[in-house]
């Protein structure tokens, strides 16, 4: 039987070494907690919130986040994809995402804010009606990527191919154009 926990606020713990206690999270803040390289797997957190931790390559097996809230986090080289995507629901802003994977994850309406998401995969994954606040693509990856409806408009260092991904009323800002049409050799002048 798993233990439930509620309303805890956890701060400026490290769980690299000990894990953190396998149970099912409810309405928890982990602040300045460190979980790098740690164990997340077979966790459950519902209506938690995450605020200043260090979350980078913590595996995420069968992990459930449900509603939870991603500030100001470190989550590089994060596999999303091993989680548990039943009822999927979760935020993120001010986070280092770099390198992370949402390979082909249903992330419909998901708000992602001031964002660096270099290299980070999306392949395979419906993003519509997501909105991308200003947020650095650089290198991220987007193919059969259902983006219809998002909105990218003040996000930047987008390169997509239109031709591999849906897109049909999704929001670039005009700078983005050119990553837009890279493939076709096009060059676009301010």
């Amino acid at each position: 039987m798993t233990d439930f926990i509620c309303d805890r606020n956890f701060k400026s713990e490290d769980f690299t070494q000990i894990r953190l206690k396998r149970a099912e999270y409810e309405n928890c803040t982990f602040e300045g907690c460190n979980f790098s390289n740690g164990f997340l797997d077979n966790q459950n957190f519902m209506e938690c919130t995450f605020t200043d931790c260090n979350l980078s390559n913590a595996n995420l097996t069968n992990t459930i986040f449900k509603e939870v809230d991603f500030k100001h986090c470190k989550m590089m080289g994060m596999k999303f994809e091993d989680c548990n995507d039943f009822l999927m629901d979760f935020s993120f802003l001010d986070c280092t995402l770099n390198y992370t994977s949402f390979y082909g994850l249903d992330l419909k309406n998901i708000q992602i804010i001031d964002c660096n998401l270099v290299a980070t995969d999306f392949t395979d994954s419906n993003l519509s009606g997501s909105k991308f606040d200003n947020c650095d693509l650089d290198k991220a990856i987007f193919i059969n990527t259902d983006l219809s409806n998002a909105d990218l408009g003040t996000s930047y260092h987008i390169t997509m191919d239109p031709e591999q991904n849906k897109l049909k009323h999704a929001l670039f800002s005009l700078a983005s154009l050119p990553g837009l049409l890279g493939k076709h050799e096009i060059r676009v002048s301010p």
